[in-house]
């Protein structure tokens, strides 16, 4: 499929919006937005392109202008959903805190992180049903490994200096500690209800949820 020449992408961008132009940045966002929330909805397989380009007033042709095929579409859709809690937990001020307090306040960010954007825990589970594909292309999902593990590091190192967190446990343990109470608990709300009867989005339960999380890895931590 040949490119759009830059009068139709100008014609494109433009339309329905005449008062104001709407820039390439604004116009690939709008299509990450829907993208993101068609792929979480449907999945990959049943996301549609032109299914996107019609609820951002675009055509598939410019998506695929932008994004070339609907593969590098949902990569990048996964980019931006994975850079969002990384750097919320790059500029996560804790290094003034008590190792115990700085793992809490950690653990929050990704417990309301998670809560609050359903999309992103339901992105990575589609993602991990394609055996993580679309990641293993991304030189910049490789790239959010470190940042992802920095923050805890740090707090980790602090806590077995000053005697408090046992030696024996590194920071990945911790990532997938809180990452699989976290995504559990949204990923799982539907199923667990039905079985259950309950359901673990509900606000009676959420401040229950976020200091239990904490709780049991500053024991697990803090246990010789």
């Amino acid at each position: 499929m040949a490119a759009p020449s830059p009068d139709e992408v100008s014609n494109v961008v433009t339309k329905g919006t005449p008062e104001r132009i709407r820039d390439a940045d604004r116009t690939r966002a709008e299509i990450l937005d829907m993208a993101a929330r068609e792929f979480a909805e449907k999945g990959f397989d049943g996301a549609r392109v032109d299914e996107i380009a019609a609820k951002t007033r675009t055509t598939k042709r410019m998506i695929y202008y932008y994004f070339t095929n609907k593969d590098q579409l949902f990569v990048e859709v996964l980019e931006r959903a994975y850079t969002v809690i990384r750097s919320l937990e790059q500029n996560l001020d804790v290094d003034h805190l008590d190792p115990a307090e700085a793992i809490r306040q950690l653990a929050g960010l990704t417990f309301d992180h998670h809560e609050s954007h359903p999309d992103f825990v339901r992105l990575v589970s589609i993602e991990n049903i394609h055996r993580a594909e679309h990641i293993a292309r991304s030189n910049a999902l490789s790239n959010l490994a470190n940042p992802a593990l920095d923050v805890l590091t740090r707090i980790l190192a602090r806590g077995r200096e000053t005697g408090q967190f046992r030696d024996d446990v590194d920071a990945l343990d911790v990532h997938m500690a809180i990452s699989a109470f976290c995504v559990f608990r949204t990923a799982n709300r539907h199923t667990f209800n039905a079985i259950f009867d309950r359901d673990m989005l509900d606000p009676a339960f959420r401040d229950h949820h976020r200091r239990m999380l904490a709780d049991m890895l500053v024991s697990y931590l803090t246990t010789r």
